[in-house]
Protein backbone atom coordinates (compact mmCIF):
# COMPACT_ATOMS: atom_id res chain seq x y z
CA UNK A 1 0.00 0.00 0.00
CA UNK A 2 1.28 3.39 -0.93
CA UNK A 3 2.17 5.52 1.90
CA UNK A 4 0.52 9.15 1.95
CA UNK A 5 2.82 11.86 1.40
CA UNK A 6 6.38 10.99 3.17
CA UNK A 7 8.86 8.69 2.94
CA UNK A 8 8.75 5.04 4.38
CA UNK A 9 11.79 4.54 6.47
CA UNK A 10 13.07 1.23 8.25
CA UNK A 11 12.04 1.65 11.11
CA UNK A 12 8.08 2.77 9.96
CA UNK A 13 8.14 -0.87 8.06
CA UNK A 14 8.36 -2.33 11.49
CA UNK A 15 4.85 -1.27 12.73
CA UNK A 16 1.75 0.04 12.18
CA UNK A 17 1.74 3.77 10.71
CA UNK A 18 -1.52 6.43 11.45
CA UNK A 19 -3.40 8.64 9.93
CA UNK A 20 -6.37 10.48 11.12
CA UNK A 21 -10.38 10.66 9.39
CA UNK A 22 -10.54 13.24 6.30
CA UNK A 23 -13.48 13.04 3.84
CA UNK A 24 -10.91 12.75 0.80
CA UNK A 25 -9.35 9.75 2.83
CA UNK A 26 -12.51 7.99 4.04
CA UNK A 27 -12.43 5.14 1.76
CA UNK A 28 -8.64 4.38 1.87
CA UNK A 29 -9.25 4.34 5.83
CA UNK A 30 -11.54 1.92 5.54
CA UNK A 31 -9.71 -0.28 2.94
CA UNK A 32 -6.55 0.20 5.56
CA UNK A 33 -8.29 -1.11 8.26
CA UNK A 34 -10.05 -3.89 6.41
CA UNK A 35 -6.85 -5.29 6.13
CA UNK A 36 -5.44 -5.47 9.29
CA UNK A 37 -5.15 -8.90 12.03
CA UNK A 38 -7.58 -6.09 14.56
CA UNK A 39 -9.57 -3.19 15.08
CA UNK A 40 -9.45 -1.69 18.36
CA UNK A 41 -11.49 1.55 18.76
CA UNK A 42 -11.17 3.30 21.94
CA UNK A 43 -14.58 5.55 23.36
CA UNK A 44 -13.64 8.61 25.46
CA UNK A 45 -16.78 10.38 26.97
CA UNK A 46 -15.73 14.22 26.59
CA UNK A 47 -15.36 15.86 30.05
CA UNK A 48 -17.59 13.35 31.12
CA UNK A 49 -18.45 14.67 34.69
CA UNK A 50 -18.68 17.87 33.78
CA UNK A 51 -21.05 17.42 30.55
CA UNK A 52 -23.36 15.38 32.71
CA UNK A 53 -23.77 18.40 35.24
CA UNK A 54 -24.28 20.57 32.08
CA UNK A 55 -27.35 18.64 31.54
CA UNK A 56 -28.69 19.40 34.60
CA UNK A 57 -27.38 23.24 34.63
CA UNK A 58 -27.76 23.98 31.05
CA UNK A 59 -26.82 27.73 31.31
CA UNK A 60 -23.29 27.22 32.22
CA UNK A 61 -22.65 26.36 28.87
CA UNK A 62 -20.02 27.60 27.17
CA UNK A 63 -18.25 28.85 30.79
CA UNK A 64 -15.28 27.38 32.19
CA UNK A 65 -16.42 25.22 35.26
CA UNK A 66 -14.63 23.01 37.49
CA UNK A 67 -16.06 19.75 39.48
CA UNK A 68 -14.89 19.08 42.61
CA UNK A 69 -14.79 17.06 45.91
CA UNK A 70 -18.11 15.84 47.33
CA UNK A 71 -17.74 18.33 50.18
CA UNK A 72 -18.20 21.10 48.32
CA UNK A 73 -22.03 22.55 48.60
CA UNK A 74 -24.17 22.11 45.77
CA UNK A 75 -25.81 25.35 43.91
CA UNK A 76 -28.44 27.05 46.07
CA UNK A 77 -31.75 28.56 44.37
CA UNK A 78 -32.12 32.20 45.30
CA UNK A 79 -35.08 34.06 46.50
CA UNK A 80 -35.47 35.09 43.28
CA UNK A 81 -35.85 31.32 41.75
CA UNK A 82 -32.16 31.90 39.82
CA UNK A 83 -29.40 29.45 40.79
CA UNK A 84 -26.59 30.36 42.97
CA UNK A 85 -23.10 29.24 41.60
CA UNK A 86 -20.09 29.05 43.65
CA UNK A 87 -17.15 30.56 41.81
CA UNK A 88 -13.81 28.57 42.61
CA UNK A 89 -11.92 32.14 43.65
CA UNK A 90 -14.20 31.53 46.64
CA UNK A 91 -13.14 27.93 47.50
CA UNK A 92 -10.27 27.64 50.75
CA UNK A 93 -9.39 24.37 52.26
CA UNK A 94 -7.95 21.07 50.38
CA UNK A 95 -9.40 19.38 47.55
CA UNK A 96 -8.58 18.05 43.72
CA UNK A 97 -10.37 18.54 40.65
CA UNK A 98 -12.07 15.64 39.33
CA UNK A 99 -12.54 17.17 35.83
CA UNK A 100 -12.98 20.37 34.19
CA UNK A 101 -14.75 21.53 31.13
CA UNK A 102 -12.40 22.60 28.40
CA UNK A 103 -12.92 26.39 28.74
CA UNK A 104 -11.20 25.59 31.75
CA UNK A 105 -8.91 23.32 30.85
CA UNK A 106 -7.59 26.44 27.98
CA UNK A 107 -7.02 28.00 31.28
CA UNK A 108 -4.52 25.71 32.12
CA UNK A 109 -7.26 23.56 34.91
CA UNK A 110 -6.41 19.77 34.70
CA UNK A 111 -8.09 16.37 36.81
CA UNK A 112 -5.89 15.67 39.50
CA UNK A 113 -5.07 19.75 40.67
CA UNK A 114 -5.04 21.48 43.62
CA UNK A 115 -8.38 23.45 43.49
CA UNK A 116 -6.46 26.12 44.96
CA UNK A 117 -3.63 26.05 42.36
CA UNK A 118 -6.80 25.60 39.67
CA UNK A 119 -8.50 28.65 41.35
CA UNK A 120 -5.08 30.80 41.01
CA UNK A 121 -5.23 29.51 37.13
CA UNK A 122 -9.14 30.23 36.57
CA UNK A 123 -10.41 32.60 39.80
CA UNK A 124 -13.81 33.22 37.23
CA UNK A 125 -14.61 29.63 36.90
CA UNK A 126 -17.59 27.72 38.35
CA UNK A 127 -17.47 25.19 40.76
CA UNK A 128 -19.10 22.08 41.15
CA UNK A 129 -19.53 19.25 42.98
CA UNK A 130 -19.16 15.77 42.21
CA UNK A 131 -22.36 13.75 42.12
CA UNK A 132 -21.31 10.17 41.42
CA UNK A 133 -24.98 8.42 41.72
CA UNK A 134 -25.40 10.57 38.38
CA UNK A 135 -22.28 10.26 36.86
CA UNK A 136 -22.82 5.98 37.11
CA UNK A 137 -26.31 6.36 35.86
CA UNK A 138 -24.86 7.95 32.50
CA UNK A 139 -22.09 5.75 32.71
CA UNK A 140 -24.25 2.66 32.01
CA UNK A 141 -26.52 4.23 29.93
CA UNK A 142 -23.50 4.87 27.38
CA UNK A 143 -21.78 1.13 27.67
CA UNK A 144 -25.42 -0.17 26.83
CA UNK A 145 -25.94 2.00 23.82
CA UNK A 146 -22.26 0.97 22.78
CA UNK A 147 -23.06 -2.53 23.55
CA UNK A 148 -26.35 -2.51 21.56
CA UNK A 149 -24.40 -2.57 18.31
CA UNK A 150 -20.80 -3.43 19.13
CA UNK A 151 -21.00 -6.19 22.18
CA UNK A 152 -17.47 -6.61 22.61
CA UNK A 153 -16.14 -4.50 25.05
CA UNK A 154 -13.44 -3.57 27.84
CA UNK A 155 -14.17 -1.23 30.11
CA UNK A 156 -11.85 0.79 31.89
CA UNK A 157 -13.53 2.77 34.26
CA UNK A 158 -16.57 5.10 34.48
CA UNK A 159 -16.31 7.08 31.14
CA UNK A 160 -13.95 5.22 28.82
CA UNK A 161 -14.34 1.32 27.50
CA UNK A 162 -12.26 0.15 24.27
CA UNK A 163 -14.34 -1.74 21.74
CA UNK A 164 -12.89 -4.69 19.29
CA UNK A 165 -14.12 -3.90 16.33
CA UNK A 166 -12.62 -6.54 14.03
CA UNK A 167 -15.80 -7.99 12.65
CA UNK A 168 -16.81 -4.48 11.52
CA UNK A 169 -12.85 -3.71 10.16
CA UNK A 170 -14.20 -3.42 6.57
CA UNK A 171 -16.02 -0.25 7.75
CA UNK A 172 -15.00 1.11 11.18
CA UNK A 173 -16.19 4.51 10.44
CA UNK A 174 -19.50 3.53 9.88
CA UNK A 175 -20.12 1.61 12.74
CA UNK A 176 -17.92 3.83 14.72
CA UNK A 177 -20.84 6.50 14.09
CA UNK A 178 -23.47 4.76 14.63
CA UNK A 179 -22.07 4.44 17.77
CA UNK A 180 -21.57 7.69 18.43
CA UNK A 181 -24.95 8.56 17.91
CA UNK A 182 -26.38 5.88 20.06
CA UNK A 183 -24.74 7.60 22.96
CA UNK A 184 -25.96 11.09 22.24
CA UNK A 185 -29.25 9.45 21.82
CA UNK A 186 -29.07 7.75 25.23
CA UNK A 187 -27.44 10.29 27.09
CA UNK A 188 -27.76 13.87 25.54
CA UNK A 189 -23.76 14.00 25.36
CA UNK A 190 -20.59 13.62 22.52
CA UNK A 191 -17.97 11.04 22.70
CA UNK A 192 -14.78 10.92 21.39
CA UNK A 193 -13.66 7.57 19.29
CA UNK A 194 -10.11 6.33 17.95
CA UNK A 195 -10.18 3.40 16.06
CA UNK A 196 -6.40 1.51 15.20
CA UNK A 197 -4.72 -1.89 15.00
CA UNK A 198 -4.24 -1.47 18.65
CA UNK A 199 -4.93 -0.04 22.07
CA UNK A 200 -2.18 2.09 22.39
CA UNK A 201 -2.90 4.02 18.84
CA UNK A 202 -6.64 4.23 19.34
CA UNK A 203 -6.08 5.71 22.99
CA UNK A 204 -3.96 8.08 21.09
CA UNK A 205 -6.14 8.40 18.43
CA UNK A 206 -9.44 9.33 20.88
CA UNK A 207 -7.82 12.57 21.57
CA UNK A 208 -7.01 13.38 18.69
CA UNK A 209 -10.12 15.62 17.62
CA UNK A 210 -12.08 16.27 21.20
CA UNK A 211 -14.68 17.15 21.63
CA UNK A 212 -17.05 14.37 19.55
CA UNK A 213 -14.12 13.60 17.40
CA UNK A 214 -13.12 10.35 15.36
CA UNK A 215 -10.09 9.32 13.96
CA UNK A 216 -8.71 6.20 12.36
CA UNK A 217 -5.23 5.25 12.25
CA UNK A 218 -3.86 2.45 10.13
CA UNK A 219 -0.93 1.71 8.02
CA UNK A 220 -0.31 4.74 6.36
CA UNK A 221 1.53 7.34 8.02
CA UNK A 222 3.36 6.88 11.23
CA UNK A 223 5.81 9.56 10.99
CA UNK A 224 3.51 11.79 9.38
CA UNK A 225 0.95 11.64 12.46
CA UNK A 226 2.25 10.33 15.36
CA UNK A 227 5.95 11.39 15.73
CA UNK A 228 5.43 15.33 15.48
CA UNK A 229 4.08 14.23 18.62
CA UNK A 230 5.59 14.96 22.42
CA UNK A 231 6.67 11.92 23.73
CA UNK A 232 4.02 12.81 26.95
CA UNK A 233 1.40 12.03 24.47
CA UNK A 234 1.79 8.23 24.83
CA UNK A 235 -0.32 7.20 27.53
CA UNK A 236 2.18 6.28 30.69
CA UNK A 237 4.80 8.95 29.74
CA UNK A 238 4.61 11.16 32.49
CA UNK A 239 6.37 14.52 33.31
CA UNK A 240 9.51 13.24 34.94
CA UNK A 241 9.89 10.93 32.33
CA UNK A 242 9.12 13.65 29.74
CA UNK A 243 12.58 15.72 31.45
CA UNK A 244 14.50 12.59 31.78
CA UNK A 245 13.75 12.13 27.70
CA UNK A 246 14.72 15.96 26.74
CA UNK A 247 17.79 15.52 29.01
CA UNK A 248 18.40 12.69 26.38
CA UNK A 249 17.46 15.26 23.18
CA UNK A 250 14.52 13.44 22.85
CA UNK A 251 11.36 15.15 22.71
CA UNK A 252 8.92 13.81 20.02
CA UNK A 253 7.71 10.27 19.61
CA UNK A 254 9.78 10.21 16.92
CA UNK A 255 12.78 10.89 18.62
CA UNK A 256 11.81 8.46 20.93
CA UNK A 257 11.13 5.62 18.11
CA UNK A 258 14.78 6.26 16.54
CA UNK A 259 16.68 5.90 20.04
CA UNK A 260 18.81 3.27 20.46
CA UNK A 261 17.34 0.44 22.88
CA UNK A 262 20.99 0.12 25.13
CA UNK A 263 21.01 3.71 25.70
CA UNK A 264 17.41 3.98 26.96
CA UNK A 265 17.63 0.62 29.22
CA UNK A 266 20.68 2.76 30.66
CA UNK A 267 18.69 5.67 31.70
CA UNK A 268 15.02 3.92 32.32
CA UNK A 269 16.06 0.28 33.15
CA UNK A 270 15.51 -2.74 31.09
CA UNK A 271 11.74 -3.38 31.23
CA UNK A 272 10.42 0.34 31.15
CA UNK A 273 12.83 1.14 28.03
CA UNK A 274 11.62 -1.65 25.78
CA UNK A 275 8.09 -0.66 26.49
CA UNK A 276 8.97 2.98 25.91
CA UNK A 277 10.71 1.46 22.63
CA UNK A 278 8.28 -0.26 21.19
CA UNK A 279 5.64 2.05 22.31
CA UNK A 280 6.94 4.69 19.72
CA UNK A 281 6.80 2.38 16.82
CA UNK A 282 3.03 1.76 17.63
CA UNK A 283 3.48 -1.68 19.10
CA UNK A 284 0.51 -2.59 21.73
CA UNK A 285 -0.78 -6.38 21.93
CA UNK A 286 -3.09 -6.22 24.36
CA UNK A 287 -6.24 -7.60 23.82
CA UNK A 288 -9.54 -6.16 24.40
CA UNK A 289 -10.61 -7.99 28.09
CA UNK A 290 -14.45 -7.94 28.20
CA UNK A 291 -16.43 -8.06 31.29
CA UNK A 292 -16.34 -11.74 32.09
CA UNK A 293 -12.20 -11.96 31.63
CA UNK A 294 -11.56 -8.66 34.01
CA UNK A 295 -9.20 -9.31 36.66
CA UNK A 296 -8.51 -6.34 38.39
CA UNK A 297 -10.19 -2.72 38.33
CA UNK A 298 -7.27 0.58 39.02
CA UNK A 299 -6.42 4.09 38.96
CA UNK A 300 -3.02 5.83 39.05
CA UNK A 301 -1.79 9.33 38.74
CA UNK A 302 1.90 10.99 37.85
CA UNK A 303 2.73 13.63 39.82
CA UNK A 304 4.04 16.64 37.75
CA UNK A 305 7.05 16.76 40.28
CA UNK A 306 8.39 14.26 42.56
CA UNK A 307 6.86 14.45 45.95
CA UNK A 308 8.55 13.43 49.55
CA UNK A 309 6.03 10.98 51.52
CA UNK A 310 7.28 13.17 54.46
CA UNK A 311 7.38 16.79 53.02
CA UNK A 312 4.60 16.60 50.90
CA UNK A 313 2.14 14.34 53.05
CA UNK A 314 -1.24 16.16 52.22
CA UNK A 315 -0.45 16.47 49.16
CA UNK A 316 -0.44 12.87 48.77
CA UNK A 317 -3.16 12.05 51.12
CA UNK A 318 -5.64 13.86 48.79
CA UNK A 319 -4.31 12.57 45.44
CA UNK A 320 -5.10 8.96 47.56
CA UNK A 321 -8.28 9.80 48.41
CA UNK A 322 -8.69 11.15 44.69
CA UNK A 323 -7.73 7.65 43.63
CA UNK A 324 -9.82 5.46 46.11
CA UNK A 325 -12.91 7.55 44.95
CA UNK A 326 -12.19 6.97 41.19
CA UNK A 327 -12.06 3.44 41.92
CA UNK A 328 -14.90 2.84 44.07
CA UNK A 329 -16.80 4.56 40.95
CA UNK A 330 -15.52 2.31 38.43
CA UNK A 331 -16.21 -0.65 41.15
CA UNK A 332 -19.57 0.49 41.35
CA UNK A 333 -19.83 0.88 37.06
CA UNK A 334 -18.89 -2.26 36.92
CA UNK A 335 -21.21 -4.15 38.99
CA UNK A 336 -18.31 -5.76 40.91
CA UNK A 337 -16.14 -5.84 44.34
CA UNK A 338 -12.56 -6.81 45.13
CA UNK A 339 -10.92 -8.72 47.86
CA UNK A 340 -7.42 -7.52 47.25
CA UNK A 341 -6.33 -3.91 47.60
CA UNK A 342 -3.08 -2.92 46.24
CA UNK A 343 -0.98 0.25 45.59
CA UNK A 344 1.58 1.08 43.36
CA UNK A 345 4.36 3.89 43.87
CA UNK A 346 7.24 4.60 41.51
CA UNK A 347 10.09 6.40 42.92
CA UNK A 348 12.19 9.07 41.75
CA UNK A 349 14.60 6.99 39.92
CA UNK A 350 11.80 5.02 38.22
CA UNK A 351 11.94 2.19 40.37
CA UNK A 352 8.17 0.66 40.96
CA UNK A 353 6.76 -1.34 43.64
CA UNK A 354 3.09 -2.61 44.84
CA UNK A 355 1.70 -3.85 48.29
CA UNK A 356 -1.25 -5.53 48.79
CA UNK A 357 -3.67 -5.91 51.50
CA UNK A 358 -6.62 -8.95 51.27
CA UNK A 359 -9.99 -8.12 52.83
CA UNK A 360 -11.87 -11.17 54.52
CA UNK A 361 -15.03 -9.71 52.48
CA UNK A 362 -15.26 -7.99 49.13
CA UNK A 363 -15.40 -4.41 48.82
CA UNK A 364 -16.81 -1.28 46.14
CA UNK A 365 -16.72 1.67 48.84
CA UNK A 366 -14.01 4.22 49.08
CA UNK A 367 -13.87 4.05 52.81
CA UNK A 368 -12.77 0.30 52.70
CA UNK A 369 -9.97 1.09 49.86
CA UNK A 370 -8.77 3.97 51.61
CA UNK A 371 -8.40 2.13 54.81
CA UNK A 372 -6.67 -0.87 52.97
CA UNK A 373 -4.53 0.83 50.91
CA UNK A 374 -3.11 2.57 54.12
CA UNK A 375 -2.21 -0.74 55.39
CA UNK A 376 -0.28 -1.33 51.90
CA UNK A 377 1.72 1.96 52.61
CA UNK A 378 2.56 0.75 55.64
CA UNK A 379 4.68 -2.32 54.48
CA UNK A 380 6.13 0.37 51.73
CA UNK A 381 9.88 2.48 52.22
CA UNK A 382 9.17 5.84 52.20
CA UNK A 383 12.03 7.26 52.47
CA UNK A 384 12.34 8.80 49.06
CA UNK A 385 10.26 11.10 46.70
CA UNK A 386 7.46 9.63 44.65
CA UNK A 387 6.28 10.59 41.13
CA UNK A 388 3.86 7.91 40.58
CA UNK A 389 1.05 6.46 42.99
CA UNK A 390 -2.08 4.01 42.14
CA UNK A 391 -4.94 1.95 43.97
CA UNK A 392 -5.83 -0.93 42.22
CA UNK A 393 -8.23 -3.78 43.32
CA UNK A 394 -8.17 -7.47 42.19
CA UNK A 395 -10.14 -10.54 43.38
CA UNK A 396 -13.23 -9.28 41.91
CA UNK A 397 -16.91 -10.92 42.53
CA UNK A 398 -19.79 -9.94 40.83
CA UNK A 399 -22.38 -7.85 42.56
CA UNK A 400 -26.40 -6.76 41.81
CA UNK A 401 -26.55 -3.35 39.53
CA UNK A 402 -27.09 -0.18 41.26
CA UNK A 403 -26.01 0.08 44.82
CA UNK A 404 -26.95 3.24 47.01
CA UNK A 405 -24.77 6.43 46.84
CA UNK A 406 -22.50 5.95 49.69
CA UNK A 407 -22.60 9.64 50.62
CA UNK A 408 -20.17 12.03 51.69
CA UNK A 409 -17.19 10.55 53.43
CA UNK A 410 -14.32 12.38 55.77
CA UNK A 411 -10.77 12.41 53.79
CA UNK A 412 -8.70 12.35 57.26
CA UNK A 413 -4.85 12.33 57.23
CA UNK A 414 -3.09 9.46 55.76
CA UNK A 415 -0.02 7.95 57.81
CA UNK A 416 2.44 8.05 55.29
CA UNK A 417 4.82 6.92 58.31
CA UNK A 418 4.84 4.61 61.14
Amino acid sequence: MKDIGCTVVKAERETREAFSVDGKYRQREETALSVLDRCIAHLDMDAFFASVELLRYPQLRGQPLVVGGRRIEAPAVGDGGGVQFTRLRDYRGRGVVTTATYEARALGVHSGMGLMTAARRAPDAFLLPADFTAYRHYSGRFKMAVASLAPQIEDCGIDEIYIDLTSYRSGPARIARRIKEAVRAATGLSCSIGIAPNKLLAKMASEFDKPDGLTLVGPADLAGRIWPLKASKINGVGPKSSERLARLGIHTIGDLARAELGSLQEHFGSNYATWLHAAARGRDDRPVVTEAGRKSVSRETTFERDLHPRHDRAQLTETLVALCERVAVDLQALGVRGRTVGIKLRYEDFRTLTRDHTLPEPIDEPEGLLAASRECLRRAPLERPLRLLGVHVSALVPVGKGGEDPGPWAQGELAFEE
